[in-house]
């Protein structure tokens, strides 16, 4: 088990692990393994799929510590597959439901991307389907930064808003609308962007941050 902890930090792909974990647990008073924990002593120089899941942690502590792991890989895939940067992805579904997969909002967005039902059916995911509302958002913040981008201001602060209160909203105000908890969203999710990006083991390709 320590030699599979060791290798997910090195990057290599981990849904294998999560049946191997599930029984395996380390002991509090056990300190001879911390260097080992998989993501609280990762090193500050860590993979991107460890940084987000220690952000996630960091975001909702009772988040499982392979969980976090596992959901951050998909993150990471979902964003390559649409090249956008698999941080602002990440930082941005973080915001939104902390990797909460149950996560309901007072407006009736629901699931890790707090999808609302019209917006689900538009983009056609499960909402509630981590596998399938990761994809989703992936697909649809590559969509709102690809339409931003040679506007006046920053296409993924303009991506941002757009999925926090809609694309006919940046349109009627011709960029950010001036709402105070959709500039706090863009601030807060930019917040994340940093914090995960931040010691990374390497730097995301210009591909994803034009």
């Amino acid at each position: 088990m320590l030699v599979a902890a060791f290798a997910a930090t090195a990057g290599v792909r981990l849904e294998w692990l999560h049946q191997a974990t599930l029984a395996w647990r380390i002991p509090a008073p056990a300190p001879l393994l911390l260097g080992f924990r998989l993501i609280r002593d990762a090193e500050p120089r860590a993979p991107l799929a460890v940084k987000v899941a220690r952000e996630a942690q960091r975001a909702n502590a009772a988040l499982d510590p392979v969980d976090a792991l596992l959901i951050a890989t998909r993150v990471v895939d979902a964003a390559r597959a649409e090249h956008i940067a698999p941080s602002f992805l990440a930082a941005t579904l973080l915001q939104e439901s902390a990797f909460n997969r149950n996560a309901m909002s007072s407006a009736g967005a629901v699931g890790i991307a707090q999808f609302t039902a019209s917006t689900a059916a538009i983009v056609g995911v499960d909402p509630w389907d981590p596998d399938s509302a990761i994809p989703g958002a992936a697909h649809l913040l590559a969509r709102y930064v690809g339409a931003y981008r040679g506007a006046r201001d920053d296409p993924y602060a303009l991506a941002l808003a757009a999925y926090d209160a809609g694309p006919l909203e940046v349109a009627r105000y011709g960029g950010v609308p001036p709402y105070p908890e959709t500039r706090d969203y863009v601030v807060s999710v930019r917040m994340r962007w940093s914090r995960i990006l931040a010691g990374a083991a390497f730097t995301e390709s210009n591909l994803y941050l034009r």
